[in-house]
């Protein structure tokens, strides 16, 4: 599969073309971007490869997909633009502003035939994949709930005003990792901090309490200006408990110039040291690290593709997070629980 990426900011630089090109069954097949700066970055970082200055061009040009990884105010049209080609898509996260527009582009995509996915790339993070593992393996039990923390000490890349908030950024990552370990959002209780900011109020930090259909019960924490650096897991089941806190394995690897092709094998493991602790009857044992793989999210999309079956994260999943997303905000003005 030929793959364009539309956008070449930390997303599509970072956690979209190394992935990529790690991927069996895909190839990069070029990048859009027009800042000069931002073409000298690709023209170094892949000498050769081809440049367009508009997804227009690249879809003239002819490729089998397009990953959308620019902000996400424009990322609609965008997207709209690729299923009208008849060119199968991945939108980077949050997809859409609201899931009603979420919907509109999943029928698009519905009417036109194409393969539309959502780059909820963080099921594939390493400690997400061992937390599933022990869930998987029953020795927890009916499980309770699950607290989840993921924290960064990153101000520089809070995404400010009504349209961008921590809750569409790292909030869609945490919502959809804990849909697809608890399943269904049954109703939702939240708390944005906010702050206000030049181009207007942004919400810097949030809680997010879930109840499950399934009885389960989540909470969510997140923050990135409080200079916190945390990704903890608690899980607590009637047979007993998993925690873990691991660090932010294959982020921390691209960041320090690594790349998943150099290492396929070794890639996305974490330290034995920060393992997750598995606590029942029978004692403390450690768990050891199942491996992160963003660039499977590509081999399956590949696969989908070819196969005409569900990509990794579907439309229907995204807009679950956003229901999610959207009661959290509505729950957080409100100060009252709203139900799904």
């Amino acid at each position: 599969m030929r793959i364009g990426i539309v956008g070449y900011g930390t997303g599509g630089r970072h956690f979209h073309a190394p992935f990529i090109m790690a991927a069996e069954g895909v190839d990069l097949a070029g990048i859009v971007a027009r800042a000069p700066a931002t073409i000298e970055r690709v023209q170094a970082d892949y000498p050769g490869l081809p440049i367009y200055p508009s997804l227009t061009d690249m879809l003239a040009a002819g490729v089998d997909a397009v990953t959308i990884t620019t902000p996400p105010q424009t990322r609609r049209e965008l997207v709209l633009e690729a299923i009208a080609a008849g060119v199968h898509v991945i939108a980077d996260k949050p997809f859409a502003p609201s899931a009603e527009v979420g919907r509109e582009v999943e029928q698009a995509a519905k009417d036109k035939g194409v393969t539309l996915g959502v780059f909820h790339n963080r099921r594939f993070d390493t400690d997400v994949q061992t937390l599933k593992s022990v869930l998987d393996s029953g020795r927890l039990g009916n499980i309770w709930r699950i607290h989840a923390r993921m924290e960064q000490d990153d101000p520089a890349t809070l995404e400010a005003g009504p349209q961008g908030g921590l809750l569409r950024d790292l909030g869609s990552h945490m919502v959809d990792q804990i849909l697809w370990l608890l399943g269904p959002a049954r109703s939702v209780h939240a708390h944005l901090d906010m702050i206000d900011l030049p181009e207007g109020p942004t919400d810097a930090g949030f809680v997010i309490s879930i109840r499950h259909r399934n009885g389960a019960f989540s909470q969510l924490v997140s923050s990135k200006i409080n200079h916190i650096d945390a990704k903890d897991f608690v899980a607590y089941g009637d047979q007993g408990s998993y925690r873990s806190s691991q660090t932010d394995v294959q982020a921390q690897a691209i960041f320090s110039g690594q790349r998943p092709v150099d290492d396929l094998a070794g890639w996305g493991y974490e330290i034995e040291d920060r393992w997750g602790i598995l606590a029942t009857e029978a004692g403390e044992e450690r768990v050891p690290s199942r491996q992160g793989r963003y660039h499977d999210y590509y081999e399956c999309f590949a696969q989908a593709v070819r196969d005409g079956t569900p990509p990794p994260v579907t439309p229907a999943d995204a807009i679950e997070v956003l229901r999610v997303l959207d009661a959290a905000r509505k729950s957080a003005a409100e100060g009252q629980e709203v139900a799904l």
